[in-house]
């Protein structure tokens, strides 16, 4: 137990050494979530592993208009110099009208987790790949479990 206590340590002192997180970088995440696609992509680093992201999706399509607001929380682990890996927490809102006549229009709410991996270049170009589930809470539109996965193209500056 003494052993897998050090070695723990060791791990997560490896695992957990700091970073170049930019300050702020935009750009564009690339998925298939509930039918949303592309989103306008924006983080904000706030220390050497730790950032804040939020995303703002919208759809416009013959059945139905809508968007929706992310916002997550997520730790930065280095795994090789610029190759770093990432998890995080948060969550969000939307709204939807029916181009149908339907009386379904409203707000809903969620959660959401993320895992990812990226690339950070010598350049200021950050690439991404990562899984999101979300779960929402309002019965109608989005109301059980959406697994999204995207690519992330993003500017640092």
């Amino acid at each position: 137990m003494k052993n897998l206590v050090i070695l723990s340590i060791l791990f997560f002192g490896y695992v957990a050494t700091a970073q170049d997180i930019s300050d702020h970088a935009i750009g564009l995440r690339l998925g298939g979530n509930n039918g949303f696609g592309t989103e306008i992509s924006y983080q904000l680093g706030l220390s050497d592993t730790n950032r804040l992201e939020l995303d703002l999706g919208w759809k416009d399509s013959d059945e139905f208009d809508a968007y929706k607001l992310t916002g997550l929380y997520q730790w930065v682990w280095n795994i090789d110099g610029g190759f770093n890996w990432y998890a995080g927490a948060g969550g969000g809102f939307g709204s939807w009208n029916s181009n149908r006549g339907a009386t379904n229009d409203g707000f809903y709410a969620f959660v959401a987790g993320d895992v990812g991996i990226e690339y950070d270049f010598d350049f200021p170009l950050l690439l991404s790949l990562d899984f999101r589930p979300e779960i929402g809470f309002v019965k109608g539109f989005n109301n059980d479990l959406d697994f999204d996965l995207a690519l992330g193209i993003r500017y640092q500056f």
